[in-house]
C-alpha cells in the first residue's frame, strides 16, 4: 500500500451523521477525512422529513437524548453561516378515539416525568391549531421543545463548516474494502485510491451492515422503507408538524384500529409544513430491501389517511411522491458505539426514523468517543454489543 494516502481519522457515509461527525470533530481540532460513494445527502438524508422530535421517543432515555439533541441544534443555528431552515415551533399528536386520549395522557405523564414540556390538547386546542381538522377528533398532545430543519441544508451546512475547521471530504468516492494491516492500521480502498487510517467510523446508514462485513462485524440494522407526498394548498393548512397517535403505535409494533392496508404498510399520519408553504405527508413503514420505487398503491393509503383527519385538504396538488429507506433495529436505538472486536473501530449508525432528530448528539457522542472525553449523555443504551446478550433464534 505504498501509494496510500494517511489519515488519522476516516468516516465513512456523507449523510447528516458524517456531516455531524466531521464537525465536531473537526471542531474539537481532530483530522477527520470523510469518503462518501455518492453525493453528500444523497442517501436517506434527502429523502425524509426534517424533525428533531421529543414528542415520538419513548420517556425516559429516547426522549433525554432528543433533548439533548435540539438542544445542540439549537447552538447549530448561531454557529452555522449557511441556514438550514430552523424553526421551533413545537409539535403535536392528534387521537382519533378515547383509547388514544387515554395513551396519550399516560404518554404526557411519563414525558413530563423526564421532565419534558409535554401538554393535552383538548377538541378547542385542536380548532384554534387548524381549521382544517376533522371535527370528530377527540383532541391530542404537544410538545413545545419540538424543532424542524432541512436536513438536505442541515448536512451541507454542518459539512461546510468541517471543511472550514480542516476536514477533508471527498465525494464519489467509495468504499470497496476495509481490513486491517499489519501494522494495525485500517486499510481502506475506494473507487478513489486507496487510504490508511487510525480509525475509521462507520456512518453509511442502511448500508452500514456492508462496511461490517468487510471486517467481519455483524451489523443489525435493515432497511425500512417510508414513502412521503409533497403537497400544497392554496392557503396554509397549519404551521407545525402533526402526527396521529397511532403513528407512535405503527412505530413501535403495537395493534390499531385500523384497515388491513393501511395496517399493512404502516401507514400513519404524518403532516409537516415547509418553509416554502408547501407540506409533506406521510407516512409508512415497510421492510422491502433496498427498493426505493414509489409504490402508488401506498401513496394513495397515504393520501386518504391525511384527508381522515384533514377533510378539506382532498383537493391538494401533489408535488411529487418519494420513497427513502430508514436504518432499523430491533429495539429501535441507534448503534452510536466502539466495536469491541475491531479497535479503532466506531459505528454510528441504526436510527431508523429518528437520523435527523439524533445526528446532533450522535455527531458529539463520536467525538467524544475518539477523543476519549466523558461522554455527555449515557452511551450504554447504544452500545453494539447490546445485540450479542441476546440469543439470535
Amino acid at each position: 500500500m505504498g501509494n496510500a494516502k494517511h489519515r488519522d481519522i476516516v468516516v465513512i457515509g456523507g449523510g447528516i451523521i458524517g456531516a455531524a461527525i466531521a464537525y465536531y470533530g473537526a471542531k474539537a481540532g481532530l483530522e477527520i477525512t470523510v469518503l462518501e460513494k455518492n453525493e453528500l445527502a444523497s442517501g436517506t438524508s434527502s429523502r425524509c422529513d426534517g424533525n428533531i422530535l421529543a414528542i415520538d421517543k419513548d420517556p425516559g432515555f429516547d426522549s433525554q437524548m432528543s433533548l439533548k439533541s435540539q438542544q445542540l441544534v439549537h447552538e447549530l443555528s448561531k454557529d452555522l453561516e449557511q441556514p438550514f431552515e430552523y424553526r421551533n415551533p413545537g409539535s403535536i399528536l392528534v387521537c382519533e378515539n378515547d383509547e388514544e386520549m387515554e395513551a396519550a395522557h399516560k404518554w404526557v405523564q411519563q414525558q413530563k416525568g423526564a421532565g419534558l414540556d409535554f401538554r393535552m390538547l383538548d377538541r378547542s386546542d385542536l380548532k384554534n391549531e387548524s381549521k382544517y381538522f376533522a371535527d370528530d377528533l377527540f383532541g391530542g398532545l404537544e410538545c413545545k421543545t419540538d424543532s424542524t430543519v432541512n436536513p438536505y441544508m442541515l448536512t451541507f451546512s454542518m459539512f461546510h463548516r468541517a471543511e472550514k475547521f480542516g476536514a477533508k471530504v471527498h465525494t464519489k468516492t467509495e468504499v470497496t474494502n476495509v481490513a486491517k494491516n499489519q501494522s494495525g492500521q485500517f486499510a481502506i480502498e475506494t473507487t478513489n485510491g486507496k487510504f490508511t487510517a487510525n480509525k475509521v467510523v462507520n456512518a453509511c446508514g442502511v448500508w452500514a451492515p456492508f462496511i461490517g462485513e468487510m471486517l467481519e462485524v455483524t451489523i443489525p440494522i435493515k432497511p425500512r422503507k417510508g414513502q412521503l407526498i409533497v403537497a400544497s394548498r392554496q392557503q396554509p393548512v397549519g404551521l407545525r408538524k402533526v402526527m396521529e397517535f397511532g403513528y407512535l403505535i405503527s412505530k413501535f409494533g403495537g395493534e390499531r384500529q385500523v384497515d388491513e392496508l393501511t395496517e399493512k404498510y404502516g401507514v400513519a399520519l404524518v403532516f409537516e409544513p415547509t418553509e416554502s408553504q408547501n407540506f409533506l405527508i406521510g407516512s409508512s413503514r415497510e421492510f422491502n430491501g433496498f427498493d426505493t420505487t414509489v409504490n402508488h398503491e401506498v401513496t394513495k393509503y397515504i393520501a386518504r389517511r391525511a384527508v381522515r383527519f384533514y377533510p378539506k385538504i382532498a383537493d391538494m396538488t401533489v408535488i411529487r411522491t418519494y420513497a427513502g429507506l430508514r436504518p432499523w433495529t430491533e429495539d429501535h436505538l441507534p448503534i452510536v458505539s466502539h466495536v469491541e472486536e475491531v479497535p479503532g473501530f466506531y459505528i454510528a449508525a441504526g436510527h431508523e426514523g429518528d437520523g435527523i432528530s439524533l445526528a446532533a448528539v450522535t455527531g458529539k457522542l463520536i467525538e467524544e468517543m475518539l477523543s476519549e472525553k466523558q461522554n455527555c449523555i449515557p452511551v450504554q443504551p447504544l452500545r453494539h454489543d447490546r445485540f450479542k446478550e441476546r440469543v439470535v433464534q
